[in-house]
């Protein structure tokens, strides 16, 4: 919504970053998901990951980055596009939606991190989905270079920002 008002070519990357960077945090964090729901069951409980980054040290370590993307950490997809999206509405005067987006994205980091810990714990059951599950190959290369473009966009963003410029057209920034 910051973006959308902000309405300049710097907001129109920023949103453009955003759909991108969202869009393969949410498809590696719900892969991950459809991973471990199997024919026993969905993966629909905290529990169900508990232990998950000790038993399935690959799964872990995806799930984390995801997490962490969709949290905003530094050196991620979703770090770069939250930042282009405060950019845009600090550009624009949006002071009031600028706080309310880092007011929304701290709160969103304690549910984030609350499930990076549980992933971390040690497993309580030994047949929960984190440490039944196996992942296929083609699944783990699709997760891998997701994971991999995460963390691309998220510490070397501009031959993608060079990209969206080229497409609208523009050489702002």
């Amino acid at each position: 919504m910051v973006a959308f008002l902000a309405g300049k070519a710097y907001a129109l990357i920023a949103v453009t970053l955003y759909l991108v960077a969202y869009f393969i945090t949410t498809l590696g964090a719900f892969g991950i998901v459809s991973v471990l729901s199997g024919g026993e069951g969905d993966a629909d409980d905290l529990t169900h990951y508990q232990g998950m980054a000790w038993k399935k040290p690959f799964l872990g370590v995806v799930f984390t980055a995801m997490l962490l993307s969709l949290a905003g950490i530094p050196l991620t997809a979703g770090f770069i596009a939250k930042f282009y999206i405060m950019g845009a509405g600090v550009g624009s005067g949006l002071w009031t939606l600028v706080v309310m987006l880092v007011a929304t994205s701290a709160i969103g980091l304690f549910y984030y991190l609350r499930i990076v810990i549980t992933l971390y714990k040690p497993p309580a059951d030994e047949d929960s989905p984190a440490t039944r599950e196996r992942t296929t190959v083609a699944g783990g290369a699709v997760l891998a270079a997701l994971a991999a473009l995460l963390l691309w966009l998220g510490i070397y963003p501009s031959v993608f920002i060079e990209m969206i410029q080229k497409i609208m057209g523009s050489t702002f920034i």
